[in-house]
């Protein structure tokens, strides 16, 4: 009997004016590990909130969902609480108590189970998820991660036959996310619950997955194994790709676009397989290269020549007649007693470029853009913004059609409670008229592509709508500097493409980016330059390929398949465009 059984579900929102959810159909089996993507609006959430009882959205509705055969909307509520775990996007909105040994134990207390079993549990899922350490913290002091872990670990504890997880790590860096998908296949594969997940990271969760659904429009258009999905997705050429091509792990659009090209296939053990993963990856470029006497090459001396470069290089005189953001020197601590932050830090940025900020968690990127906005005081250096230099005085001169940022939470720019006067706030002050500011809003709807979520309240939106809306009110203010704190979190990967459209119009109009990130994938194939953010300072700079190349860890998917033979290549259109060329050459 299938663990999850839908049958001919529809679903229309009230006053919405097509379905959310379209005749679908599908069975997920006992203990599968199922990944369910698509663009942002296409009815994930929607979808797995019919999978729980208690969550299902109020509208029409026809067709049923089935628990282990039997309707959703009928079973007993304890078995619904219990057995179907749900994990949200936001690790907030699911907190309630205020200590982490009580939120573990809040749920088997609801349950009605005694205290000894409550105890054994708790101590059980603790040792499990590794959380002794924190065991007995306030749950307002826990990071992101942290949060969200605790949020899985309290539904877990309830023994859930089905774990349900609607983009769990939206809200989390790249490295809280990795392990806390690490975490979900470990229950997965040693505790044999059911596992539904709906992501936008599918470089790690394509690996993990039995199945892969692919939603759109409010339809199931592909369920299949990962790597069949591949090959639909990839289509027969450029022209015929589905959206969601572009989110598939780097060596699947590798194989794709290498496969529609004529470029032979990934063989192991007289089959052909898709690879998933970079060691399958790097295996089928091993076979090109010694089908056709390709030879490695030796980009050691290569790469620490380039390093030494990075490190040293001196700006030209014409970088600094061109620089519009500006900081020597600076130092800065939180408080008295904590450690610094920024130790001496030195960065240029040129007038119309988009300059992207890497690094490790907590290391002081998002530090280095309050310091540039101004939301808080260095204690020793300067920082110059196009010719002004920040200090307490001239906020407001500072601000003033000049520099304008996105923080890493998006909700700390809401303060309407629709998206269309969300929007129309941000040109409250201007000169425009009343048709004016109608014209600009509409037109940044449809740029963000959230024309049809106009009239919906900030926070119902998914956390890459939440973003798209965020980004769109900061342009609305048509800043000439642009300060972006994580701009792609929680963004679907073909909306990842518009975004960087957008930005690259900007730069183009002379508008400077500042952006802090964790896509390490995005950054390569859209920076102008990239720097490495480590103790406190900059410790490289320069071009993607410059900065990206030959590292062995902190670099693209497609540099670490390629690099044997392709030490400069950082992006996968780069490697498939080699494999092509290599094929037909020695043709």
């Amino acid at each position: 009997m299938a663990a999850i059984e839908v049958k001919n579900l529809s679903f229309t929102y009230p006053t919405a004016e097509r379905k959310a959810l379209d005749d679908m159909s599908f069975a997920v089996e006992q203990s599968e590990f199922v990944v369910l993507c698509g663009k942002s609006g296409c009815g994930k959430s929607t979808l797995l909130r019919h999978l729980k009882k208690n969550l299902i959205p109020y509208g029409e509705v026809s067709g049923k969902v089935f628990y282990c055969g039997q309707d959703v909307t009928e079973i007993d509520d304890r078995i619904n609480a219990a057995q179907i775990g749900f994990v949200q996007q936001n690790p907030d909105n699911q907190l309630v108590t205020d200590k982490v040994w009580h939120e573990l134990a809040f749920g088997l207390e609801s349950l009605g189970l005694d205290n000894q079993s409550i105890k054994r549990r708790v101590a059980e899922m603790a040792s499990f998820f590794d959380i002794q350490t924190w065991f007995r913290k306030d749950v307002s002091e826990l990071s992101g991660g942290q949060k969200q872990l605790l949020n899985l670990a309290s539904v877990m504890v309830m023994q859930p036959k089905v774990l349900i997880l609607d983009e769990p790590t939206s809200q989390l860096d790249p490295i809280a996310a990795t392990e806390f998908l690490k975490t979900v296949y470990r229950i997965n594969r040693e505790l044999g619950t059911t596992v539904i997940i709906s992501e936008h990271r599918l470089e790690e969760l394509f690996t993990m997955a039995d199945k892969v659904m692919v939603m759109d429009k409010g339809r199931i258009i592909a369920c299949d194994e990962p790597w069949n999905i591949g090959r639909y997705l990839g289509g027969s050429d450029e022209e015929s790709r589905h959206p969601m091509f572009y989110g598939m792990p780097a060596v699947m659009k590798i194989y794709s676009a290498c496969r529609a090209a004529g470029v032979p296939g990934y063989m192991r053990k007289d089959r052909e397989f898709s690879p998933l993963t970079i060691r399958e990856g790097r295996l089928w470029l091993e076979q090109i290269a010694e089908n056709h006497n390709i030879p490695e090459v030796d980009s050691s001396a290569l790469n620490a020549r380039a390093a030494s470069d990075k490190i040293r290089q001196k700006p030209t005189k014409n970088d600094t007649d061109n620089e519009i953001i500006n900081i020597k020197n600076l130092w800065f601590r939180y408080n008295k007693d904590s450690g610094d932050v920024l130790r001496g830090l030195n960065i240029s940025v040129r007038r119309g470029e988009l300059f992207c900020l890497l690094g490790g968690n907590g290391v002081g990127k998002s530090t280095t853009l309050k310091a540039i906005s101004g939301n808080v005081t260095a204690q020793r250096g300067s920082i110059t913004v196009d010719g002004l230099k920040v200090k307490k005085d001239n906020f407001k001169e500072l601000f003033k059609n000049r520099l304008a940022m996105l923080p890493q939470n998006p909700q700390a720019l809401f303060t309407e409670i629709t998206v269309e006067e969300e929007l129309m706030e941000a040109l409250y002050f201007s000169n425009f008229s009343d048709e004016e500011k109608a014209e600009r809003i509409e037109e940044m709807l449809d740029r963000m592509e959230i024309s049809h979520l106009s009239k919906s309240h900030p926070y119902d939106l998914s956390g890459g709508e939440q973003q798209r809306l965020a980004l769109g009110k900061i342009l609305l203010l048509e800043p000439k500097i642009l300060l972006l704190d994580e701009p792609t979190k929680g963004l679907d990967p073909f909306f990842k493409i518009t975004l960087a459209g957008v930005l690259k119009k900007l730069t183009e109009e002379g508008v400077t980016i500042f952006m802090v990130s964790h896509d390490v994938e995005f950054c390569a194939e859209y920076a102008d330059r990239c720097a490495m953010f480590f103790d406190g300072d900059i410790v490289s700079v320069g071009s993607p390929k410059e900065f990206f190349a030959g590292n062995n860890f902190y670099t693209t998917s497609a540099n670490r398949i390629a690099r044997k033979w392709l030490p400069e290549a950082v992006t996968w259109e780069e490697v498939a465009a080699w494999a092509e060329q290599v094929t037909m050459t020695d043709n």
